[in-house]
């Protein structure tokens, strides 16, 4: 069961201003989540109690949401809340990332839904980034975009190719040539070199190496970076990488730089790649993640390092819910 959360604000208590903000209110929700009328399971309202002119649940009825159960119910009164509020629960049996809406005044409840705004995940290796900016965005209802994959992507194409990676000006004729695409199936993304899905092939420990040699091209950084900003102009979403708060969004709505010790870094990675199949030694996956943050920290442009303004959590004792949490806690109170 999936729930679209919403509210609304009225002008003033009367029957025919319900009915306009409850009709525009489910029709947002259903057009902003690609819904029919007849896949609402349940509708559940409450309003204010200086609500009393007309039941948002009948207003519902009237809008044409007719094949559902609907429920209205009063708020108690809550000091300083805001008024003449209407409330919405929509419940679901659909697999969809949820979009939330809150129109007119209600905006102010939720700022973080009511705009397009970008929250930057940054740090190295191994400090659980991409699980958390995936949980994030599923939890925001909003897109992840997963810098990270466009590095591997760009770094498989010249692996493919046979050129080395360390040869700026042949890394940049290759990528000129290729065609990168990120499509987002099913609320997860998907990343398309020349046509072919290439999002399980990136994964391999060799082509993350070969990713952290590519992306300290000045070149190459400049080229994605221009490509994620555009992404981020467009719709609200959660990035994460080595250099978003720094240098891809430096003016991100949110910040944030996760870190974790070397072996609990190894130790993550090493379960990740034998629960898909890969015989892995340890140590040697140590070593590599320690010189990855040495060559990620020591290249000369857009290097990686904690933004001043972010806020640095260590996700060493932490479970990804804990750091989910904590990012969603700490957003909360920067709203």
């Amino acid at each position: 069961m999936v729930v679209v959360r919403g509210a609304t604000t009225i002008a003033c208590d009367e029957q025919e201003e319900i009915k306009r903000a409850v009709k525009e209110l489910l029709d947002q929700i259903s057009s902003c989540n690609g819904l029919n009328k007849d896949e609402f399971v349940s509708i559940v309202f409450s309003s204010t109690s200086d609500i009393h002119s007309y039941y948002p649940a009948k207003a519902a009825r009237e809008a044409g949401y007719q094949s559902c159960s609907l429920f209205s119910a009063t708020e108690p009164d809550i000091v300083g809340g805001l008024k003449l509020c209407i409330r919405v629960m929509v419940f679901l049996e659909k697999n969809i990332l949820p979009r939330h809406i809150y129109l007119r005044g209600a905006k102010v409840l939720r700022r973080d839904l009511s705009s397009v705004y970008d929250v930057a995940i940054d740090g190295p290796a191994g400090s659980g980034k991409s699980t958390v900016a995936r949980r994030l965005a599923e939890d925001l209802g909003i897109l992840h975009l997963d810098t990270g994959a466009m590095y591997r992507a760009c770094a498989l194409k010249v692996l493919d190719c046979g050129v080395d990676v360390n040869d700026e000006r042949a890394v940049v004729d290759i990528l000129r040539s290729a065609t990168l695409d990120v499509k987002y199936e099913n609320g997860v993304q998907r990343t398309f070199v020349d046509g072919e899905d290439v999002s399980e092939r990136i994964r391999e420990p060799h082509v993350s190496m070969a990713a952290s040699s590519v992306s300290k091209h000045p070149s190459v950084r400049i080229h994605m970076a221009e490509k994620q900003r555009e992404i981020a102009l467009k719709m609200s979403c959660v990035l994460d990488g080595r250099d978003i708060g720094t240098f891809v969004l430096p003016d991100a709505d949110f910040k944030f730089f996760l870190t974790a010790s070397p072996e609990v870094r190894a130790k993550r990675r090493y379960d990740e790649l034998v629960a898909k199949g890969h015989k892995i030694d340890f140590e040697a996956l140590k070593a590599e993640i320690v010189a990855r943050d040495e060559q990620d920290m020591g290249r000369a442009v857009a290097p990686l390092k904690c933004a001043e303004d972010a806020i640095l959590i260590d996700t060493s004792n932490l479970t990804i819910d804990e750091v989910v949490a904590a990012v969603k806690s700490k957003m909360q109170e920067q709203i």
